[in-house]
């Protein structure tokens, strides 16, 4: 095997997570045949092929498949030493971050405060963005980091080329008009509570199916089917929709209730949101991005 060109590695992995020379040549701003030369010039190299024909298109053979995924490493590793130039100097840059609502107010806003006083040459750009967007934007490196989401019922998958450290995790319960009368046999079953709310209309989420991935979950546990009519991004948007009385809808349990409206816990199973500091492979170790992941984890401490 002659020595392999690293330069070449990026469209391999690009083709592994896409599986189209088109979809590649966009994403890299080239054209196909350049993106077909390159993953054929790194097939010489390895001495071995690459790519196989499958149809009208080509899909990774095996030996393909366990390049790209140690091309993942050699490239996170490659970008590791590039960004870590001076892990003993003053961390300095313009860090990048995307994250939810709640989660800037929480963890990012504390973490500026601090930075300006610890380390004022770090400075942060601030995003509101839900999970999936937020994790496009990494993978496109428009961000550094992404603080995201999901719910233990409802859990998101992750690209190979992301890692996600865990921050916090709240309880959410069912926000219904403070003036309904409670569930028959005061239950907090999850199921139960759903079903007794089964003919009401129910409020989702209009960024991310999350939400309405959890509820028809507990409804199907329940045997009962849900109408989701109404859809909300913002959880102050939830609570005007229920005191209207246009619906009901899951709100987390460790915010203030707003008068009208009463949370009903939620348990067997419970629903806990789950929220993540999420960084591409390789990036954490710039020294900039390390000392915001490192502020952010230390809020945990406040909000638990």
């Amino acid at each position: 095997m002659s020595s392999v060109d690293t330069r070449r590695l990026p469209y391999l992995v690009e083709f592994a997570r896409h599986g189209s020379m088109r979809v590649v040549a966009e994403t890299m701003g080239t054209s196909t045949s350049v993106v077909s030369q390159q993953i054929a010039a790194l097939a010489r190299e390895v001495a071995t092929p690459l790519v196989e024909p499958d149809g009208r298109r080509s899909r990774l053979t095996p030996a393909g498949r366990r390049l790209a995924e140690h091309a993942r490493t050699i490239l996170a590793d490659v970008e590791t030493a590039r960004r870590d130039l001076d892990p003993d100097g003053e961390p300095r840059g313009v860090v990048r971050v995307a994250g939810f609502a709640t989660a800037v107010r929480r963890a990012v806003l504390p973490t500026v405060a601090a930075l300006a006083v610890r380390h004022p040459h770090v400075r942060l750009t601030v995003r509101e963005y839900e999970p999936a967007e937020a994790h496009a934007m990494l993978l496109a490196d428009q961000i550094d980091l992404a603080l995201t989401y999901d719910y233990d019922l409802a859990p998101a998958t992750l690209d190979p080329d992301l890692t996600a450290a865990p921050l916090w995790s709240t309880a959410w319960g069912l926000a219904v008009p403070a003036s309904d009368d409670p569930p028959s046999g005061g239950s907090s079953a999850a199921p139960a509570v759903v079903a007794a709310y089964a003919d009401h209309d129910w409020i989702g989420n209009s960024r991310n199916p999350a939400d309405e991935r959890v509820l028809r979950l507990l409804a199907s546990m329940a045997g009962t089917r849900l109408h989701v009519t109404h859809e909300a991004d913002s959880l102050d948007l939830v609570d005007e929709l229920v005191l209207a009385g246009l619906g009901v809808g899951l709100l987390p349990t460790d915010r203030p209730v707003r008068p009208g409206i009463r949370v009903l816990p939620l348990t067997g199973p419970g629903v806990h949101l789950r929220a993540y500091a999420v960084t591409r492979r390789g990036r954490a170790a710039w020294p900039a991005l390390t000392v915001v992941l490192e502020r952010i984890a230390a809020t945990r401490h406040t909000i638990d």
